[in-house]
């Protein structure tokens, strides 16, 4: 009994946790981060090229919308209604008299519609609401431009009216809207927030699943498992350089967004931080797991891309709002932890350190990345066994 007890008690005193022996695996992976070209892109110029690809190419702003204005009528109240299409910053008016030389251009694409000032446009503005002042036609192939196009039309059209009506309203109704968080209603300052996310995604899932894959299909993974190192040593030691690297994007990215882009960050840079740090655990965690079920450079970076990268793009509320999704779609993203990045990110960038909202957000994302974790470190001792 002694005999065989003195083996394993020798191999579980090889295998207590040694900081030293953490230390040297972690310089380990950080030389080799810092030698691999293909590692540095990723964390460093991906950043930069994605914040501003989300700041000037993707624009939910819709301004300067080409339509045409057909004036069919020459009365000074048509001429007056157009002057005031052209004055309104959100359209870009192209002036015609007939109604053929606009249809063609919108159907190929160069106009995304046009109003039409009828001939009788003086007996329909006397007849005061029997019939419909114009008629506006938009390009159904693009529905939400389409909507910007008659709603603004619309809008150009009952304000024109509003202010030729001489007669006093029986009562005045004054609505003053007023916007929180983003008073200028700038896509911009959604869309860059939710891009750090993105970027953390992708250095966090992607970049790991294919660093620890390769190692799984060099065969030097199986070299490390066998050293005197535990499975929990060589697992931070492996993130951990990586989780250094995401931290550094998230500098670079947040300074970014608020010197050159124009971002306010109205929280603490301690609370974002804090909130990457929480990110980089189930982000880190799902590409660890990913690399050891299947040891495959390809399959890794493929599943990370459809289990990672593209959730976070689509089912975050990066893009599309969650409230508009059907309801199974609804329940699938709580089970993504960038949904709750985001969220996090646009609270601290434009409303401040509302800890109400993050919490609640920091305790589901530490959750799944404790589940992705464990799972990571149970399909990793079953490999080294």
């Amino acid at each position: 009994m002694t005999g065989a007890s003195g083996p394993r008690t020798e191999l579980q005193v090889m295998r207590r946790f040694d900081p030293k022996r953490l230390w040297a695996l972690v310089r380990k992976e950080s030389m080799q981060a810092m030698r691999d070209p293909s590692t540095l892109l990723i964390a460093f110029a991906l950043p930069v090229v994605l914040l501003l690809l989300f700041s000037y190419a993707v624009s939910l702003d819709v301004r300067a919308v080409r339509i045409g204005v057909v004036q069919e009528s020459e009365s000074a109240s048509a001429q007056s209604l157009a002057a005031a299409f052209a004055g309104t910053r959100y359209l870009d008016v192209t002036f015609v008299h007939d109604r053929r030389e606009v249809a063609d251009r919108v159907v190929s694409g160069d106009l995304r519609g046009f109003v039409v000032i009828p001939q009788d446009f003086e007996q329909r503005l006397a007849a005061r609401g029997a019939q419909p002042l114009v008629q506006i036609i938009a390009d159904g192939s693009q529905p939400n431009t389409a909507n910007y196009v008659a709603n603004y039309a619309q809008g150009v059209v009952q304000t024109w009216r509003a202010g030729r009506d001489i007669e006093t309203p029986r009562a005045v109704v004054t609505l003053e809207p007023r916007y929180w968080f983003n008073a200028e209603l700038e896509s911009r300052r959604a869309l860059v927030p939710g891009a750090i996310a993105i970027v953390m995604t992708i250095i966090g899932t992607m970049l790991t699943a294919l660093v620890v894959a390769r190692e799984w299909e060099r065969g030097t993974m199986e070299a490390v498992l066998s050293t005197p190192a535990s499975v929990t040593e060589i697992l931070i030691g492996k993130l951990l350089p990586y989780f250094v690297l995401g931290m550094l994007a998230t500098l670079g990215s947040t300074a970014l967004a608020v010197f050159v882009f124009g971002v306010p960050l109205r929280g603490s840079l301690a609370a974002l931080l804090l909130l990457s740090a929480t990110f980089m655990v189930p982000a880190l965690g799902q590409g660890l797991l990913i690399s050891s079920v299947t040891r495959n450079q390809f399959l890794a970076a493929q599943i990370a891309l459809f289990s990672g990268f593209l959730p976070a793009f689509m089912l975050s509320g990066f893009l599309y709002e969650i409230d508009a999704m059907p309801a199974p779609i609804r329940a699938i993203t709580w089970l993504i932890p960038a949904r709750y990045f985001v969220s996090s990110l646009k609270t601290v960038f434009l409303a401040g350190d509302i800890w109400v909202v993050l919490l609640p957000n920091l305790l589901a994302m530490a959750a799944i990345g404790f589940l992705f974790f464990l799972l990571a470190k149970r399909s990793t001792r079953k490999n080294l066994e």
